[in-house]
């Protein structure tokens, strides 16, 4: 891995399907991503943005070429190294994806389950540390469904950031949201990204967010845009 890149990509290519269904659907993406970068990728639906997302997130094997996170080769990685590549990543979705039946802090505590070091009175605290960070101390006992849009995006980004992940993917993290709750969202996941040193790779079709990034990749038909990545234009902070 190149000194400084948490995410190294060289030729990677991936096909969905068997046979003569078997379709390819990224092809020959080279790409690196230093420690720290705050990187969108952007592009249109079906162009292979979630795809490249699900193979450095470790949620399926990489097949053909080389995809390094962290220094670990996930191509043709076998699913306890993927899991393990997991420990180091935080994933913020579209949908939130709480949980109904949990309190905002136990939702959150899940972001600390895979991690054995941890006693229960630690992943409590730090759980509610987190929520108090993203503003939503007085909230933490609260159930989904009495949280507004924006305030569970906030308990989603708790529980992507409460491990101190290296990595974290977001997938439109503010398509569902308003505004202003999706530039709160963002300045929220900027903020904390910048405190704990960690490298954010989102993904968005939301133009109102891009100032945020270090710098900005397009992808169409499953390839970077003339091989290249797009350099910034002096977008301020």
């Amino acid at each position: 891995m190149t000194d400084g890149a948490a995410i190294d990509i060289k030729n990677l290519s991936q096909y969905f399907g068997q046979g003569q269904l078997r379709k390819q659907v990224l092809f020959d993406i080279t790409l690196q991503i230093k420690s720290g970068e705050i990187v969108i990728l952007t592009g249109p639906s079906g162009s292979g943005k979630t795809t490249l997302l699900t193979l450095i997130g470790g949620l399926r094997s990489a097949q053909e070429g080389s995809l390094q996170v962290l220094g670990r080769e996930m191509c043709g990685a076998s699913p306890d190294d993927l899991v393990r590549a997991r420990r180091s990543i935080g994933y913020i979705f579209q949908a939130h994806n709480l949980h109904k039946s949990l309190t905002a802090l136990q939702n959150v505590r899940m972001g600390l389950e895979l991690h054995e070091q941890y006693s229960v009175a630690d992943m409590q605290r730090k759980s509610a540390e987190m929520l108090e960070h993203v503003g939503l101390g007085n909230r933490i006992n609260y159930y989904p469904d009495d949280l507004s849009g924006g305030q569970k995006q906030r308990v989603a980004i708790a529980r992507a950031l409460v491990s101190h992940p290296k990595i974290v993917l977001a997938d439109e993290p503010t398509a569902a949201l308003d505004s202003k709750s999706g530039r709160d969202v963002v300045n929220l996941m900027q903020k904390l990204a910048k405190e704990q040193g960690c490298t954010i790779l989102m993904v968005t079709h939301d133009n109102r967010i891009l100032d945020v990034a270090d710098r900005i990749i397009h992808m169409e038909d499953g390839k970077l845009s003339n091989g290249f990545e797009e350099p910034q234009q002096s977008l301020s902070h």
